[in-house]
């Protein structure tokens, strides 16, 4: 039976009463400022004015801040396969390769279709290659590998015949024209170096790709697109069977590493601006394949761990060896301040536990950051070895 109205109703205790206030309020009957007793009961809650519960701590990097901005896509993204290239037969059809992606749709179609499944396979190919060797390894260099590597060479002995100009500007010395004016005159000279008779009619198809991956010369800058363009080039050469499955690891431990050598010279002395550049939220402002090249070098290694980075005696002393820790050392020179702030993507990746799983999630970046990218792919070309399906071709394929 309810007692009446005017009877006072025993209070509960403490212990009896609901947890209905918020951690944010004191408890009833303590100070609003200090929490210690008080002789008079407090204001009733609707009085004090409305607070919001305490923030979340927060750090000043948090992961999940600096993951890529579509970091759903590449976490759903499956990771890529390696593919077997499929060898091009006589009678063959080169062309002059052309533009084809113009917008988000063309990128869809370039992602269904097999050219783009057999190109990412054979970047995948190239980094299991490599797994678990050191650059210094012995590898099979067939005449065609070391062909290319006398070909790079030779570019970077034209930096030192052409000198920079003294600039005030940060980036762009025009000397890198004249640099690339040489590469424009000899390029294809120095190709039909190593082409076996039958092939010497594929320059007007391979001599663009190539021309391409060493950063362009009117906005003298170079970027990711640069670099996948000489990853096509290699894999036009595999298409004709020039470059073999026998030659994989030596096309990164030789080619690859030479390449990535020309390439911080031509950065370095030319002062090339980086072509869409993601800044802090990027691998690098240049390069991401030798970033994959280096993490599969470093898979199931007894001792370095994703977390080594951060040891400047493990840099100086492997980093000639392993890519991915060159890359970093190239980094923390070029880049003042904490590495945490300047490179936070790269600094949340050193806490994933092992190298496989890096591996995997840079290959499932790459496609996701670098050939689903409109500004990217945009200038990639398309030609006979790295064909461009439109809807009626693609279905015709696919029978």
């Amino acid at each position: 039976m309810e007692p009446p109205k005017d009877q006072h109703t025993p209070e509960k205790s403490a212990s009896e009463a609901p947890a209905t206030v918020s951690s944010a309020y004191p408890p009833s009957g303590c100070c609003t400022n200090c929490g210690g007793p008080t002789i008079s009961e407090p204001p009733p809650l609707a009085s004090l004015p409305e607070m919001s519960p305490p923030p979340n701590y927060r750090p000043i990097r948090a992961p999940a801040i600096n993951l890529p901005h579509n970091s759903q896509a590449i976490i759903l993204s499956p990771v890529p396969h390696a593919e077997q290239v499929p060898i091009v037969s006589p009678p063959y059809h080169f062309e002059c390769p052309v533009k084809r992606i113009h917008s988000p749709d063309d990128i869809r179609r370039f992602q269904e279709s097999p050219s783009c499944k057999n190109f990412l396979g054979f970047v995948v190919s190239l980094s299991e290659s490599i797994c678990g060797h050191k650059v210094s390894d012995p590898c099979h260099v067939s005449p065609t590998v070391a062909a290319i590597v006398s070909i790079l060479e030779t570019l970077l002995q034209w930096i030192d015949e052409i000198p920079p100009v003294q600039m005030s500007s940060r980036y762009g010395n025009i000397s890198f024209r004249s640099w690339h004016e040489r590469l424009a005159e000899k390029g294809e000279s120095l190709l039909l170096g190593f082409l076996p008779d039958e092939f010497k009619g594929s320059t007007v198809e391979i001599v663009p790709y190539f021309f391409d991956s060493f950063g362009n010369g009117s906005r003298i800058d170079y970027g990711t697109g640069h670099e996948t363009n000489f990853a096509a080039w290699l894999y036009c050469l595999a298409r004709m069977g020039i470059i073999k499955e026998e030659d994989y690891h030596g096309v990164v431990a030789r080619v690859f590493v030479k390449y990535l050598e020309l390439m911080r010279k031509l950065q370095m002395v030319y002062c090339l601006e980086p072509a869409g550049s993601h800044g802090v939220w990027g691998l690098d402002d240049y390069h991401f394949l030798p970033f994959i090249f280096g993490s599969s070098q470093l898979i199931d290694h007894k001792y370095m761990k994703p977390k080594s980075i951060h040891n400047d005696d493990i840099l100086e002393n492997f980093s000639s060896e392993y890519m991915y820790l060159s890359c970093i050392a190239f980094v923390k020179k070029v880049k003042k301040g904490l590495f945490a702030e300047h490179s936070p993507l790269l600094d949340d990746i050193s806490g994933v536990p092992n190298w496989k799983k890096v591996n995997s999630g840079l290959l499932k970046m790459y496609k996701v950051e670098v050939l689903e990218k409109v500004p990217i792919m945009q200038h990639f070309l398309f030609g006979w070895l790295i064909k461009w399906y439109d809807s009626s071709s693609f279905l015709l394929s696919s029978f």
